[in-house]
């Protein structure tokens, strides 16, 4: 397994797969990885001759007071994760080589990236969709992967490569969750034994969400509130939101037509979590 950290070692050996021919799975992470991330990596590794993660914790979609500095920072053992995992390269840079001073230039996907977290973290999004554009730019990869337990970057991310006509593909690899429901995160790890109990409740409230659905009821703010009680109940009372959206664009409806997604954000603790779940009939 190859470390790559500049632009110029990244270039050949991006050039030398082209050379051969060889599909280029990308999975783009901030580090502190999980099982989650490696099924990302192994969702690559089935359909691409090349898997290659970047391990870069992006300074720009982080704001004022957020947790940039005390973000986890576990190359070691991520290395080893990934080599056990049949990865083929690391691209590890620093901050100036993914933002060389003198840089002016951002990406913003709006207004879905003013939405939900967006308007939770202002400003977040357009750090996020600045960073994989230029990861994309880099890599270029026919394929990258993301986790779905973060739709709306999924989403945006999407919703970026089709709207610039960029020429690879992303894939969307559903999310990993512990016995009870609560999705992987690398900021789990903030949860004392008693938060980590609560958080479940986000699985608890989707689901609640699920079951009124499936019983008819259609209107997005009822299946918004069924949701909400759980978490109140459960003592989460630091929610940024509960929604449910149209699932391809995450368009608010006044009335569901097809399978909606329900989508959730609160603080539990020092972490703050986010989840989400595609509603179903059956």
């Amino acid at each position: 397994m190859k470390i790559i950290a500049d632009r110029q070692t990244l270039n050949h050996w991006m050039n030398g797969c082209a050379k051969e021919g060889e599909r280029v799975g990308f999975v783009p992470t901030m580090g502190a990885l999980h099982a989650g991330h490696l099924s990302l990596v192994r969702e690559a590794r089935k359909q691409c001759r090349r898997t290659i993660v970047s391990i870069f914790v992006n300074p720009t979609q982080f704001g004022p007071g957020e947790d940039f500095g005390h973000y986890p920072r576990t190359f070691e053992a991520d290395r080893d994760l990934l080599e056990k995992a049949g990865c083929d390269a690391i691209f590890l840079p620093e901050v100036e080589t993914i933002y060389p001073p003198g840089g002016q230039t951002v990406v913003a996907v709006e207004p879905l990236g003013s939405q939900l977290c967006g308007a939770a973290r202002p400003g977040h999004f357009q750090g996020v969709a600045t960073v994989v554009m230029i990861l994309f730019n880099l890599v270029r990869p026919q394929v990258a992967y993301f986790g779905l337990k973060d739709y709306q970057q999924y989403t945006l991310i999407r919703q970026m490569v089709r709207d610039l006509a960029m020429p690879l593909e992303v894939v969307g690899v559903p999310t990993v969750r512990e016995r009870d429901g609560l999705a992987l995160s690398s900021r789990n790890r903030y949860l004392t034994e008693a938060e980590r109990l609560q958080a479940s409740a986000l699985f608890r409230a989707m689901n609640r969400a699920q079951d009124h659905y499936r019983k008819g009821e259609s209107d997005p703010r009822q299946l918004e509130q069924s949701a909400r009680e759980v978490l109140l109940e459960s003592g989460i009372d630091r929610i940024d939101y509960v929604a449910v959206r149209e699932a391809e664009t995450l368009q608010e409806r006044e009335c569901i037509e097809t399978p909606p997604v329900i989508l959730i954000a609160v603080r539990v603790g020092k972490a703050r979590l986010i989840d989400n779940m595609v509603l179903s009939l059956y």
